[in-house]
């Protein structure tokens, strides 16, 4: 049940009107574009009661600088909305924003729409392959609820895969529907996960953002200077995440490039390829990448939340005709 004095203070923060502001920068469909119910959660996971405080600004909330708040939030979150039982990634992990990543699938779902002559492809025929499924496994639990996807989860970190593999044996909803697949090889995308001759209908990735270790703390004090409107001096992640996951050489940048080239030897086993792009100055280059490679048709996506800007860049390699083909094989009933 949950905490009696937390479901008065909510009652009463609602007879004065604070009302359930939307946010509209978010996709249509995305189940979190009203401000957090906290009492709806609460009811869903009793945990979170004793963590759910007035802010500064009277509002019902969580303290977004400590990571465990943040992991609790989330684990409502996944309870209430998407049919998660049981949910937890290990100490320092990514603990993902989820309405930004369930932007990404609603995004990605109205891409196929428009292939697909308006009808959303649904079911378990259709296949994404989430590079860097991390231990969270957000992305598959969002995809497979909201439109019975199945997915490929892929990671270069051994305890990542075991995180997620844990999530997915131990939720009836998600089990069978989800394969998670060690990547051995820290430079390749496709090679070594993906079998031979086998067919994805997209891929996705939340690619890292920083070029440095350096740069990810230097991002991670700017951001707990925010939330506490004060100087911070230790970097306490508070969404976590491992330096694999926050950082590599090059960056953003170079890494969505490097899948790019990849992706041209695999034109034929997935119809479309995408990233995000936190930063919109890597957009001239990625797209450059794009020409090398002789992409038949991209997609830029914007997408927003809160403050933030961001954006999908989506690529196939397939021709009208090859697209129909596939289609017609896959999409169509």
């Amino acid at each position: 049940m949950p905490n009696k004095k937390t479901k008065n203070i909510a009652t009463s923060k609602k007879s004065r009107g604070s009302g359930q502001k939307e946010k509209f920068r978010l996709h249509p469909r995305n189940k979190h574009r009203q401000r957090y119910d906290f009492d709806l959660l609460i009811d869903s996971c009793p945990d979170l009661a004793p963590i759910v405080k007035l802010n500064k600004y009277k509002d019902l909330s969580v303290d977004f600088a400590n990571p465990e708040a943040v992991k609790m939030l989330n684990r409502a979150l996944l309870k209430h909305y998407y049919s998660i039982e049981n949910w937890d990634i290990p100490s320092g992990y990514l603990t993902p924003p989820i309405p930004g990543r369930a932007d990404y699938i609603h995004y990605i779902a109205d891409l196929l729409c428009s292939k697909n002559y308006g009808k959303m492809p649904e079911g378990s025929q259709i296949k994404c392959l989430d590079i860097g499924v991390g231990s969270n496994c957000i992305y598959p639990i969002i995809g497979n609820k909201e439109y019975s996807w199945s997915f490929i989860g892929t990671d270069i970190d051994p305890v990542a895969i075991d995180s997620a593999t844990k999530i997915v044996e131990s939720n009836p909803s998600i089990k069978g529907k989800v394969e998670l697949r060690f990547q051995n090889d820290p430079n390749d995308f496709f090679y070594g996960v993906l079998q031979k001759e086998e067919l994805i209908d997209f891929s996705i990735c939340n690619p890292p953002f920083h070029a440095s270790l350096a740069d990810a703390q230097k991002g991670t004090l700017r951001k707990l200077k925010n939330l506490n409107r004060k100087e911070i001096t230790d970097p306490i992640k508070n969404f976590g995440g491992q330096n694999n996951e926050l950082w590599c050489e090059g960056g953003e940048k170079r890494f969505v490039r490097k899948m790019i080239r990849q992706s041209k030897k695999f034109s034929v086993s997935c119809f479309w390829f995408s990233s995000l792009i936190s930063k919109e100055s890597n957009l001239k280059s990625v797209y450059e990448a794009l020409t090398k490679v002789d992409a038949v048709e991209v997609k830029t996506i914007p997408m927003g939340q809160g403050n933030k800007t961001s954006r999908i860049i989506a690529w196939t390699f397939l021709s009208r005709e090859q697209q129909k083909k596939w289609i017609e094989s896959r999409w169509s009933d």
